[in-house]
């Protein structure tokens, strides 16, 4: 007997990147940020009250809206916080969709869409991309409540250009979110469209640039109506009150941040220029990770081994992606060991 409703019994769920236990691993799995947060974040950890810890946080995190708009050139009433950008997905769902409401995105994407889909229970439109991520022109004609693109697009590391996504938002009857979870390391975004259109919300992460993947905060973009409904829909005190703290000192210090994203995409380059000499497809990436293609399609193989060497990147074995590894860009020296270790396994597979 099952006391779960049917589609919760029947859902597999978020199978996220395996997180290895053991310290001397190389971890090039889940994107995260290879150098760590900004002095002022350890600063502000360091300086966290009693009270701080006693009280309830700020219910919509004002120090860090405050913040946030003076970066990004906005009003407080355009930013909402929340724990980690994975929340926001799931308020929206929660705010737009049911039974006779579908999502709608691009595939393949972020494997979190669907999952949060069958727990809202209404229907997930996918539209595949074509082979080089351009964006589906049938992906407006699927009349869903909210429409999903994620930009960078996230495994492939490719990016829309804004001229593209304002015209989807022009076409769609709903809301549009764009996921821009890896913005920081593009060369533009879409911020620009929150003042010229009423249907957008842009979805932005303290987990990459900022290296705050451990704090889960993330936080939306969007037209103050719009803003105002997503309210609604959030937990009562859905972040906490460090987390608002140690994120507002983060976002303050751009001058680190500017610094660091600058940092992995120099690496993120050398190491594109490694694995393309090891004979892999590389494509340009606008993120902190690379999707590099087998050529041989053995991919799947290559990762077992690398695993044997306690070295972990992502495989996804779907069938658009099972020739393919998605790699972190790590630190130059994390780089260097895992194209090492590849160097050894292609030798010895071509022996």
């Amino acid at each position: 007997m099952s006391y779960f409703r049917e589609n919760i019994e029947q859902a597999k769920g978020y199978q996220p990147g395996f997180q290895p236990k053991q310290t001397d691993v190389l971890k090039l799995n889940t994107n995260e940020n290879p150098y760590p947060p900004s002095p002022k974040v350890l600063e502000v950890l360091n300086e966290i009250k009693q009270e701080q810890l006693r009280r309830y946080p700020d219910p919509v995190g004002e120090q860090f809206r405050l913040a946030a708009a003076k970066v990004h050139g906005l009003s407080p009433d355009n930013i909402m916080c929340c724990n980690g950008g994975d929340e926001l997905l799931t308020i929206a769902l929660r705010a737009f969709c049911d039974r006779d409401r579908p999502v709608a995105y691009p595939v393949p994407t972020y494997s979190l869409y669907p999952v949060l889909a069958n727990l809202q229970n209404c229907k997930a439109v996918e539209v595949p991309f074509d082979t080089d991520f351009t964006l589906p022109p049938q992906l407006a004609a699927a009349g869903a409540a909210l429409t999903i693109v994620c930009n960078p697009n996230a495994p492939s590391a490719t990016f829309i250009p804004v001229s593209g996504i304002a015209s989807l938002a022009d076409e769609l009857n709903g809301v549009l979110l764009i996921d821009e979870a890896y913005i920081d390391f593009a060369e533009d975004n879409c911020l620009s469209l929150v003042a010229d259109l009423d249907n957008v919300i842009i979805l932005r992460s303290m987990s990459k640039g900022y290296g705050l993947a451990g704090l889960r905060f993330g936080y939306a973009v969007a037209p103050p109506p719009l803003i105002a409904g997503l309210m609604k829909v959030k937990d009562s005190y859905n972040v906490n009150a460090i987390a608002i703290a140690l994120a507002t000192a983060a976002i303050k210090d751009q001058s680190y941040f500017r610094k660091n994203v600058e940092t992995i995409k120099k690496q993120r380059k050398r190491l594109a220029e490694n694995l393309r000499a090891l004979n892999f497809e590389v494509p340009e990436s606008s993120t902190n990770f690379l999707l590099a293609k087998s050529k041989d399609g053995k991919a799947g193989e290559i990762y077992d081994k690398l695993v044997q060497r306690n070295i972990y990147v992502r495989y996804f074995d779907l069938p658009t992606l099972s020739d393919k590894l998605r790699i972190t860009v790590g630190t130059g020296e994390q780089n260097d060991k895992l194209v090492s270790a590849l160097k050894e396994i292609l030798s010895n597979k071509e022996a």
